[in-house]
């Protein structure tokens, strides 16, 4: 069930500028897809047309130092999504299995809906883990360097 401003991506986001959604799971969750997605994971992902989802998600399950953070993982997860790689931590799901709080692209995140990000990262005990504000922007990649050529 979508809220009101919340506008769905229906397509994998292959363009440069394109976006996903960002997800937390629903009271409605069934046990297995939470055991499969695992407390505190981020969770990206696009609308199918047949009114599922298909999601992406990151839980740091080998503890990788550079995946510590929700929006680390919120990013790792994305960039699977993006590139369409071949992963295990992907799955189609039923849209009342999650809700959506927000955007994620190649650009950074938009958090909409704060309080629901934060109630699921307080009951997957990972508080400490969330973003300390809605937007987050990711540095640019360093310009092409130039070949000078030699004289």
């Amino acid at each position: 069930m979508q809220e009101k401003g919340q506008d769905l991506p229906l397509e994998r986001p292959d363009e440069p500028d394109g976006r996903a959604a960002l997800f937390v799971p629903t009271a409605s969750i069934k046990e297995d897809v939470l055991t499969a997605v695992r407390l505190g994971a981020a969770i990206v992902g696009f609308g199918n047309h047949d009114r599922t989802l298909t999601i992406y998600y990151e839980s740091n399950r080998f503890s990788e130092p550079t995946l510590v953070k929700w929006e680390q993982k919120a990013r790792k997860a994305f960039e699977r999504l993006f590139d369409n790689l071949p992963t295990t931590s992907k799955m189609t799901a039923k849209m009342d299995h999650f809700e959506q709080v927000g955007y994620i692209s190649n650009k950074g995140i938009t958090i909409r809906r704060m309080e629901k990000l934060r109630g699921w990262l307080e009951q997957s005990d990972a508080l400490e883990t969330a973003p300390e504000t809605e937007v987050i922007t990711w540095a640019p990649p360093p310009p092409p360097k130039k070949i000078v050529a030699d004289d």
